[in-house]
């Protein structure tokens, strides 16, 4: 793909996302995720291949299905309630219909089949752009009706995404697929206080975000398409096998890191609820999920390759428009930790 088609795609992307979160009308909200579907279709087919194909299909039909799902929900509230404003949603019908449109947009379990196939079947800058920024549009949704949203229905979905997420990531070895399941598990955390607290929600979406594509970026950098592929980290420099241990240990939730802060502010919400027996089961399900991280670090921090020794350390690595922003990314994750208590104030 040509820059200036790959600008074009990128920046109808950010339009996209712009209109659904800046609207206060079903329809224009509709038009944003149609828009942003539209054009991460292209993307995802960079590589002219079945399974990229394949992938691209996937995700249409997956996406067309969910925001016909969402244009029916507003219809059903709009012709018992005269209203198409998107904060006023009255019917149960509606606010069902518009919970499960919703998990499917993002990919929640039971309706995340199609985020690891669509993952493994396109490239590495293709797969973060969905698990990151093809997020923002029907997060900001979630955001805006939280308090029509079937409070049950998400905490089930966060339960069952979290369970899944970790449960199902612990064999695999594509780190695409991990990641993938890595997305699943968060974002059950995210579906899980959407209806109690959403100050918290949005707080984890940033963390979430941040990590991720300083994950990614360290997996980019390094080539890194399989978990053997990880065990070369050291040897293209020290620097950057920190980094990613980092990256990895935070996504986690391992204290006292970033990604532990989120984890504690949710369960702490759910105990105050009287929601004790979820909030054990899904610290429960987050240690499948640290476990296939712990996995991760080991075979990137712990592991040398053969030729280790004739190899010559790169305690720097050049800054470009790879590593610039993974850099970036994680250090705001790494400082974010001391600044947590002010910004929950």
């Amino acid at each position: 793909m040509s820059p200036t088609i790959f600008s074009i795609m990128l920046s109808s992307l950010a339009t996209g996302t712009v209109i659904t979160m800046t609207s206060h009308h079903w329809l224009m909200a509709w038009i944003g995720l149609e828009i942003n579907t539209l054009a991460i279709i292209p993307i995802i087919s960079t590589q002219h291949n079945p399974r990229a194909t394949e992938a691209a299909t996937k995700y249409f039909l997956t996406q067309a299905a969910a925001s016909s799902l969402i244009l029916f929900s507003s219809l059903i509230n709009a012709w018992q309630t005269g209203t198409w404003d998107i904060t006023q949603l009255s019917t149960t019908q509606s606010c069902i219909l518009l919970t499960m449109a919703l998990s499917m947009k993002l990919g929640l379990a039971p309706l995340h089949f199609w985020l690891p196939e669509v993952i493994q079947g396109t490239t590495m800058l293709s797969a973060l752009i969905i698990v990151t920024w093809q997020k923002l549009a029907p997060m900001s949704l979630v955001y805006l009706t939280s308090n029509n949203l079937s409070t049950t229905t998400l905490l089930i979905l966060g339960l069952l995404s979290t369970t899944i997420g970790g449960w199902a990531g612990l064999n695999q070895t594509q780190t695409r697929k991990i990641m993938a399941y890595s997305s699943i598990a968060h974002l059950g955390w995210m579906a899980t206080i959407a209806s109690i607290m959403t100050n918290i929600l949005a707080m984890n979406l940033i963390i979430y975000l941040l990590l991720t594509m300083a994950t990614f970026y360290s997996l980019i950098i390094t080539k890194s398409k399989t978990i053997q592929d990880t065990s070369t980290t050291w040897t293209n420099s020290p620097y950057l096998m920190i980094l990613m241990m980092l990256a990895l240990l935070s996504l986690g939730g391992l204290p006292p890191l970033t990604g532990f802060i989120p984890k504690w502010l949710i369960l702490e919400q759910l105990t105050a609820q009287n929601l004790t027996t979820l909030a054990l089961f899904m610290t429960m399900a987050a240690l499948l999920s640290l476990f296939f991280y712990l996995r991760l670090t080991y075979t990137t921090t712990l592991t040398l390759s053969p030729n280790t020794t004739q190899t010559k350390f790169k305690w720097r690595f050049k800054l470009n428009t790879t590593t610039t922003p993974m850099s970036t990314t994680l250090t705001m994750a790494i400082f974010l930790l001391p600044l947590m208590p002010t910004l929950m104030l």
